[in-house]
């Protein structure tokens, strides 16, 4: 049976896909002079031995290369991946992904690049490659959708209770059920028949609806991302409205169709019939995220922030309890230093505001800031999200609300934990910027 997966999980593993996508994006634009870019994946449960064995075959193959700086390149690109080999005791429950070589950047200029880390999920792929770019296919993999949907097909001869991951199903349990049927006998018989008929019908659904509970919850919470309810009889419309059926999973139901076959044939059909449900379910949590957020607003409860400068100041107040931030937001954070006064400034600036050199001078005394670290702010944003307690929501702009975030809210935003009253802060006197002349 599946695990429980929180909302705060689910969040988690979001940002941890958005990073891979990141990574992605860096490592195909990457290109190198001749075969020294190395990609080097270990699944799990192998040996790091094997994969040092194998590093030291191709080390002793690479020596008879005959161009002199592709020779060196190769060597200095296996001796690289050979030292980050020797950090790693075991292979990661995960397995390990490595890429290592030398890449021409856009001045032209060569920079080294050695990166290891182990994937958020286990990759069961086995691969090493010298080439003149680094292959990322079996990291694409990782990006694919891997939630669990629960499926319960359920017609007059039997109900079926199965799950859908990515492209694998699995049936968890089935039975069969002898219904009566409606007959024709009249007399007083007529209305017994029809009782009986009723009240064999009633425990089926409340066997279905008590199975279903004991299959699609653990831990106190629904361990799919939504049900499907499929039949070919009104049993599967009379199981999502009835008072047995736990309203945890009621909630979760996404759609329910009319299929033509029960059992196993009817759980491929409900699998078709549902697919645009399916593929759209990313899409409709973040209808729902973003529909909170602006019912917030509407409501006028003072529990939200948008803009950059608002939601920083709320996430170091321990604020924000949701934190919404659009997928290709363009904003970098600057951490500049002040040398005559010993002090850092971090600011917040859009590629426009970047290529003013009056933001990187100190307004006071007009000498000029050192740049200490400059980084995109999502990224800063997904490493240290949690030190502020929040949870991190990145969003597109593909829905209605999404576009209307980004445009209409910068972008950036949250929904917080209790109301704030920004307006007031920004006009508080502050003692050390008090100037006795006003």
């Amino acid at each position: 049976m599946a695990t429980a997966t929180s909302p705060d999980e689910a969040a988690d593993r979001n940002v941890e896909m958005w990073k891979v996508k990141k990574l992605i994006k860096s490592l195909e634009a990457a290109r190198g002079n001749g075969t020294s870019m190395i990609s080097l994946i270990i699944p799990p449960k192998d040996q790091i031995s094997r994969g040092a064995k194998m590093l030291a075959d191709e080390f002793g193959t690479a020596s008879n290369i005959k161009s002199r700086v592709n020779r060196l390149s190769v060597l200095g690109a296996i001796t690289s991946v050979q030292q980050r080999l020797k950090l790693y005791s075991k292979v990661p429950p995960n397995g390990l992904v490595i890429y290592c070589g030398t890449i021409v950047t856009e001045e032209g200029k060569e920079k080294k690049v050695n990166i290891d880390f182990e994937p958020f999920k286990p990759i069961n792929t086995s691969l090493y490659l010298c080439d003149n770019k680094f292959h990322t296919e079996a990291l694409q993999a990782l990006l694919a959708d891997d939630n669990k949907f629960g499926f319960i097909i359920m017609d007059g001869n039997g109900a079926l209770f199965g799950t859908l991951s990515g492209n694998t199903r699995e049936v968890l349990h089935k039975f069969t059920v002898d219904l009566p049927k409606k007959h024709g006998r009249g007399g007083q018989s007529a209305l017994r028949f029809a009782r009986l008929r009723l009240e064999k019908r009633h425990n089926y659904v409340r066997k279905v609806a008590e199975t279903a509970v004991q299959l699609y919850i653990s831990n106190d919470r629904p361990n799919v991302e939504g049900l499907i309810l499929a039949g070919s009889a009104d049993f599967k419309t009379e199981l999502s409205q009835s008072d047995m059926f736990d309203p945890r999973l009621q909630a979760k139901i996404l759609k329910i169709v009319d299929i033509s076959y029960g059992g196993e044939n009817g759980f491929n059909q409900a699998i078709e019939l549902a697919a645009e449900v399916l593929a759209n379910v990313k899409f409709i949590q973040e209808k729902k995220l973003i529909g909170r957020y602006f019912d917030e607003i509407s409501q006028d409860t003072g529990k939200y922030c948008f803009g950059v400068v608002d939601t920083l100041k709320a996430l170091e107040m321990g604020a924000v309890e949701t934190l919404i931030v659009w997928e290709n937001l363009d904003i970098m954070r600057f951490v500049l230093k002040n040398h005559a006064a010993d002090q850092e400034v971090v600011q917040h600036l859009n590629p426009e505001q970047e290529k003013d050199k009056a933001n990187f001078v100190d307004k006071e005394t007009g000498v000029e800031l050192e740049l200490v670290e400059k980084l995109p702010l999502l990224e800063w944003l997904a490493n240290n999200y949690k030190s502020f307690g929040a949870t991190l929501e990145i969003v597109t702009d593909r829905s209605q609300e999404g576009s209307q975030f980004c445009k209409g809210f910068g972008g950036i935003g949250g929904i917080l934990r209790y109301r704030v009253d920004f307006q007031s802060m920004e006009f508080e006197p502050d003692e050390e910027f008090y100037d006795d002349d006003y």
